[in-house]
């Protein structure tokens, strides 16, 4: 089955390799973080609320944090010219923080190079600040011989600096693991320019067996793409756009997975974030698997996944990493001395797709939010408690004070079902319905939603012509085409 873990893909990686050591991927492409001194989270909106300012900050880069020295040593064991190149930029040469970052980055894309096949394609997309660090990595890991191109994705945009030229393109560097790879040329072919057509409008086809007889010959399907892409980052108001930051337009990804893959091939993506390289790989009828570190990305992606392609999808995919069923639900609660404040994260994150509340607070306080937008774009607040162990209707009432407090439009109460109590219900259900006189629907102003029904997917009750927090993905159409991912409709 596609996967989706959650989990540092180091760790995701060595147990791939302990279990596919000949390797089994056919393509990995990977979009991480470009360097280590950048904040590459997300930002979530700022909501105005009169306690705090409840603002996330998620996908952090998890390099700042780790001990570069500690990679160096192990990296030391396994390959030697790896090390030296990196102890040399260590003396001195950079930053700490720049060195940091490529050790990181070294021990796993030495592990993404063991996990491929023989006849696999490795695609790593940077920027100029770290191509030329990340080149010199790939090449020691792959080998020169191995490097198949360096791919400019150019894009339009706004502004400029007062002293330079505009910055209008990324990097992507493409490799193979031996010479022995797949690249499926006519999948990817372009259109040649009307000029180009009129002119030679009689030497077009007459290729037979991959030969051309005479003449130079214009193919038949279009000329041969060079390595610069003109294709435009995804526009604010396109319906593909999901709010992440650094997201990639399906159009970049759509030309990777048919190059350097085939149909029933297995795509991966170490650095999952909101998924746009699992959304292609289904569309295009690939296997797949992502990883990601943290749940909210998880959430992201089963989100986006559902969105596309209906709730059957998931009879298609596993997580791994997550709790599954109402017990390893209870463990993750239960298991450690921060369980609790984990096992809140999951809910509000993954399971909910909500925002978690930074500052963590007493009972009185929330866990998280969600935020939707009304029709004259005003924004409404649905702030979310969860309680891992047990819970009284005190409890809930010290919630329904917070949802007054804050003027939230909708609070819903999360815990398990065995802690829910008639009194509970009793007092959820005083508590009204969210603009029913405008909607004319019976929406719970206070909602009780317990873990085992999340566990079987249920949502919170809003008015569905309202968008959330995340944007939901854009569908495909029908017959498996990929869309016109810049029109609007």
């Amino acid at each position: 089955m596609n996967k989706l873990y959650f989990g540092d893909c180091l760790d995701i990686l060595k147990k791939l390799n302990k279990e596919h050591p000949s390797g089994f991927i056919d393509l990995i492409y990977i979009d991480p973080p470009f360097n280590s001194k950048r904040n590459y989270n997300i930002l979530f909106e700022n909501v105005d609320l009169k306690d705090t300012k409840a603002q996330k900050e998620a996908f952090s880069d998890t390099w700042s944090n780790v001990s570069y020295k500690d990679t160096l040593e192990e990296l030391k064991d396994i390959d030697l010219d790896l090390f030296a190149f990196l102890e040399s930029l260590d003396k001195n040469i950079i930053s700490k923080s720049a060195v940091s970052y490529l050790t990181t980055m070294a021990i796993r894309i030495y592990y993404m190079h063991k996990v491929l096949k023989e006849t696999g394609s490795f695609y790593l997309h940077c920027d100029p600040t770290m191509s030329h660090y990340l080149k010199i990595l790939c090449d020691l890991i792959f080998k020169v011989t191995n490097f198949r191109n360096e791919i400019a994705w150019c894009y339009r945009g706004a502004g400029y600096p007062k002293m330079d030229f505009g910055k209008r393109h990324d990097v992507i560097l493409r490799y193979s693991k031996t010479a022995n790879y797949i690249f499926n040329l006519d999948d990817v072919r372009e259109e040649y320019a009307e000029t180009t057509k009129a002119r030679f409008k009689h030497h077009i086809g007459n290729i037979r067996n991959g030969k051309d007889f005479g003449v130079q010959k214009l193919h038949p399907l279009g000329k041969q793409p060079d390595d610069w892409w003109q294709i435009q980052p995804i526009a604010p108001s396109a319906r593909e756009r999901l709010g992440y930051p650094t997201q990639k337009p399906e159009a970049l990804l759509d030309k990777i997975v048919k190059a350097s893959s085939n149909k029933g091939s297995l795509v991966a993506d170490f650095f999952g974030g909101c998924g746009t390289t699992i959304s292609v790989a289904q569309n295009l009828k690939r296997k797949w698997l992502a990883v990601d570190i943290s749940h909210l990305a998880i959430g992201l992606i089963e989100r986006r996944l559902i969105n596309s392609y209906g709730k059957t999808i998931k009879n298609t995919y596993e997580i791994d990493g997550l709790p599954k069923d109402i017990s390893s639900a209870k463990q993750l609660a239960e298991g450690t001395s921060r369980g609790r404040l984990k096992f809140q994260d999951w809910i509000i994150e993954a399971m909910i797709g909500g925002v978690h509340n930074p500052r963590k607070t007493a009972d009185g306080g929330w866990d998280g939010h969600l935020t939707f937008e009304m029709p004259n774009h005003l924004k409404e607040i649905i702030l979310i408690e969860v309680k891992s162990g047990n819970v009284n209707v005190k409890n809930l009432r010290e919630f329904i004070q917070v949802i007054n407090k804050q003027k939230a439009a909708i609070g819903v109460f999360v815990c398990f079902d065995e802690n829910v109590t008639k009194p509970m219900r009793l007092e959820a259900k005083d508590a009204g319905y969210y603009k029913k006189d405008i909607f004319g629907a019976n929406y719970d102003r206070i909602q009780i939603m317990t873990v085992e029904k999340l566990l079987e997917g249920e949502v919170i009750k809003m008015p569905n012509i309202l968008t959330t927090t995340f944007k939901t993905a854009k569908e495909k159409k029908e017959n498996g085409e990929q869309p016109d991912l810049f029109k609007d409709k």
